[in-house]
């Protein structure tokens, strides 16, 4: 129910053209943590306007890590980065990925990434 409501509640957010996109994203258990890879694509033009993050989220909404990105990657086009230790609750079977940019913020699309068994 509470995931519904997330994407209900998202789904009223605009849609925007430079929009960055994930897609594809893995995880990854390691030790008592997990490791979540995020291949993204957006259309940098350089420090003017490009994917500065991405973060991962619980099925409710809650944020289970951040992923700064630190420069443009104009001609890098999808790239892929990685954020270790993230910690998800007990019974949490999938994540969110939701992507991030200079200018227009936060994607309204997530990607639903299912955690494998470890």
């Amino acid at each position: 129910m509470r995931s519904l409501c997330l994407v209900l509640m998202l789904a009223g957010t605009p849609v925007l053209a430079d929009a960055p996109t994930v897609e594809n994203a893995t995880a990854r258990y390691s030790g008592m943590s997990w490791s979540i890879s995020v291949t993204m694509r957006h259309p940098d033009t350089g420090w003017d306007h490009y994917a500065d993050g991405w973060q991962v989220l619980a099925p409710d909404g809650t944020v289970l890590g951040f992923r700064k990105l630190l420069h443009p990657h104009v001609n890098e086009q999808p790239f892929t980065r990685s954020l270790s230790g993230v910690t998800v609750p007990d019974g949490v079977t999938h994540v969110l990925i939701r992507a991030h940019d200079n200018v227009d913020g936060w994607a309204s699309a997530l990607y639903d990434l299912a955690l494998p068994d470890h």
